[in-house]
């Protein structure tokens, strides 16, 4: 199923159809018809149908659909809640990383206060990583 009309009506057939053909070479074409659809649904049917079909592409396919979609801004507030929090989670990693890579194995304390903190603090902290001489500067702690 390619036609993005048709995914709409019939949601579950596309989903069908991405579990039956999504490793071959319309896997793509499939995932893009049907994803929009899926996110129509409530918010638990559309993340397990959006699993099972992005599950279903062989990396060819993942290529192809990641190419067709670079760019795209999501509409609807159920993907942009799950996007933002991708990148929220990415960011959190990331500075983790550098900090271990620059000061050594971190405190409890310091691990949490990353968890726990808002993207813009984490970007600030990021940036400040690459200049400062002690982990304590990085997080606004007091010497």
């Amino acid at each position: 199923m390619t036609d993005k009309a048709e995914a709409a009506r019939r949601p579950e057939l596309g989903v069908l159809s991405a579990l039956a053909h999504g490793a071959g070479e319309l896997g793509a074409n499939i995932a893009a018809a049907v994803l929009p659809a899926i996110r129509e649904l409530d918010e638990d049917r559309a993340r397990f149908y959006g699993d099972l079909v992005l599950n279903s592409l062989d990396d060819t396919a993942r290529r192809a659909l990641e190419a067709m979609v670079k760019g795209y801004e999501y509409q609807s507030d159920f993907a942009k809640k799950y996007v933002a929090q991708g990148r929220h989670e990415g960011e959190r990693a990331i500075l983790l990383r550098q900090l271990r890579a620059r000061f050594g194995e971190l405190p409890e304390a310091a691990v949490a206060r990353v968890e726990g903190a808002e993207i813009a603090v984490l970007e600030q902290w990021a940036e400040r990583v690459l200049s400062a001489k002690t982990l304590a500067e990085v997080l606004d702690e007091p010497s």
